[in-house]
Parts: structure tokens; C-alpha cells; sequence
């Protein structure tokens, strides 16, 4: 598959219950719809140059800021800025409510792949198909402050830092500090560092840190969850199986890939790994990312 430079997406706002979420789209509005929920520290961009292949290839593709991510935004202030797994992925279903699709391709990667596992997991007859990057990404949060063995909290130091006070504030006061830095561990070599500039608008929108501080805050039990996600929380105890067709995309990053297919993908169609990717394949390798969706678009139609 030929490279594709980026082109500027055209934007549109999908309003929900809590939500007036910032959505880049791609290809013709008729195409089979493709749903691409990126991670943290990075926004849509890192989809650009797969989404123009996709879009090429005859696909719709919408690409959400996730919430606290650019130009996204809370319709009341008094909603809890809860950044935990199951608030991300009630987002997503209501964002395919509001874009009016009922069954979609989705993919995703970090904090949008584990939504995208949630979504196949919660409401299966949306998801067509899903391309998992990483594996399956579901915390079990039965028992959120039980240590891992030494060698996985030193990957995740990360988790502790943002889920603290001092935390909180490097998000709030020096996000591309700590992004970038993240972003350079994750992907070492691979940081496209001009991509980076791009995406490091999203982080002043003004719920940023908040939404990023509970996201690591509560999945090491150092927040409670929002009450609202209650009833989601305790369908993900113990955390059940992906019951869609699914591919299952790796790079060579250790912190996703601990727990790959088998039984928690019954419909399993293959896994991928994917030479000279780390965290993001999307950007680092989009003909590849590109061509996983086009197999799974295929496989599943």
C-alpha cells in the first residue's frame, strides 16, 4: 500500500448527554464507517496519514477527540470529570448514537483501545469488527491497589506519578513537557516530534489534566469512579470476552501486549506484529495500521 500524505480532515461537533465531542472526518459520508479512538498524550493526528488510505479505499472514518482532549466539551460543570475506562467508552457508543451509525469498524489504541475493547464487549452489535491495538487493554478493577511484579510497576511508573497531587499539576501547568517525554519512552526513535506540535494543542483544553489526573487516579485506586458509570463498572467484573471479530496489532512496546487472544477473543480473525512500531502504529506505521482495518473491513463485510 502507497503512503498518503496527511490532508486536512473536515470537522463536525456530535452532541451527547454530557458532551459536545470535536470529531475529524474523513472520506465520503455513504462509506462504511470506521471509528479510530486515539490514546494519551495524543489526539487524532496520529491517524492522519492511515485515515487518507482508509478514506481512499472507500471508508468513512471519524476520529473523536476523547474527552479533555481539544476541542471536545463538557455541556455542564457539573459533571465529573472522570477519565476511567468505562466513561471513555460510554462516549464512544454515544458518539456512534449521535453520528447516527449503528454498526461500525473501530480501532484504537492506549485509552481509545481500551474503550474500543469495552464497546465490542458491552454492546457487541455495534461493533462490526475491531482492531485491537495492543491486545486486550479491559482493567480488572476488582482489586485496583494489588501490585503487579516489580518488573511491570517500573513500565507504569507513569500511573502513580499522574494519579498524584504533583501529578495533577505537571499535567495542569507543564503538559508538553510531560507528554513529549512519555510519547519518547513509548515510541524511542519513533517520535515524529513536528506530529507531536500538532497534537500538543489538544492538551490545553481546560479539563485536560482533571480528565487525565481520574484516569490514572482511579484504575490504581486512588480516585472513586463517577457513580454514573456504576452499572458499566460492575459488567467489567470480572472482565469478560470480546465477542466480535477482532485482529489483534502489536509493536515492539511493553507496556500493551501483556494479554493477548485466546479465550478473550474468541473470534479471533489474526494477530499482527508490526516492525518498527512502538505505542502509536497508527503514525509510526500507518500503511500497515491502514491495512489491518482493510482486512478486518474485508473479513467482516
Amino acid at each position: 500500500m502507497d503512503g498518503a500524505a496527511p490532508v486536512v480532515p473536515e470537522q463536525i461537533t456530535v452532541r451527547t448527554d454530557l458532551l459536545d465531542i470535536a470529531v475529524d472526518c474523513w472520506g465520503e459520508a455513504a462509506g462504511a464507517p470506521v471509528l479510530l479512538l486515539h490514546g494519551f498524550p495524543y489526539d487524532p493526528r496520529s491517524f492522519d496519514r492511515a485515515a487518507v488510505l482508509l478514506a481512499a479505499a472507500g471508508l468513512r472514518v471519524y476520529a473523536p477527540y476523547l474527552r479533555g482532549f481539544g476541542p471536545t466539551r463538557f455541556l455542564s460543570g457539573d459533571t465529573m470529570r472522570s477519565g476511567q475506562q468505562t466513561a471513555i467508552a460510554d462516549d464512544a457508543r454515544a458518539l456512534l448514537d449521535g453520528l447516527g451509525v449503528t454498526r461500525a469498524l473501530v480501532a484504537g489504541f492506549d485509552w481509545g483501545g481500551r474503550a474500543a475493547c469495552i464497546l465490542a464487549a458491552l454492546w457487541p452489535e455495534r461493533v462490526r469488527g475491531l482492531l485491537a491495538v495492543g491486545g486486550y487493554l479491559i482493567q480488572d478493577l476488582a482489586d485496583p491497589t494489588r501490585p503487579a511484579p516489580a518488573a511491570i510497576e517500573h513500565l507504569v511508573w507513569h500511573q502513580y506519578f499522574l494519579g498524584s497531587a504533583r501529578g495533577r499539576r505537571a499535567l495542569a501547568e507543564r503538559p508538553r513537557d510531560i507528554c513529549l517525554h512519555l510519547r519518547r519512552q513509548w515510541s524511542p526513535g519513533l517520535v515524529d516530534e513536528a506530529l507531536f506540535t500538532q497534537s500538543a494543542a489538544s492538551f490545553d483544553n481546560p479539563d485536560f489534566a482533571a480528565v487525565a489526573w481520574h484516569s490514572y487516579a482511579h484504575r490504581i485506586g486512588a480516585a472513586s469512579g463517577d457513580p454514573h458509570y456504576a452499572a458499566l463498572d460492575a459488567a467489567l467484573l470480572p472482565p469478560p470476552p470480546i465477542p466480535v471479530p477482532a485482529i489483534v496489532l502489536s509493536g515492539a512496546d511493553g507496556l500493551l501486549g501483556g494479554r493477548a487472544a485466546g479465550e478473550l477473543f474468541p473470534k479471533l480473525l489474526e494477530e499482527r506484529l508490526v516492525e518498527d512500531a512502538g505505542h502509536d502504529p497508527a503514525a509510526e506505521q500507518p500503511e500497515a495500521f491502514a491495512q489491518a482495518v482493510l482486512t478486518l473491513h474485508q473479513r467482516t463485510g
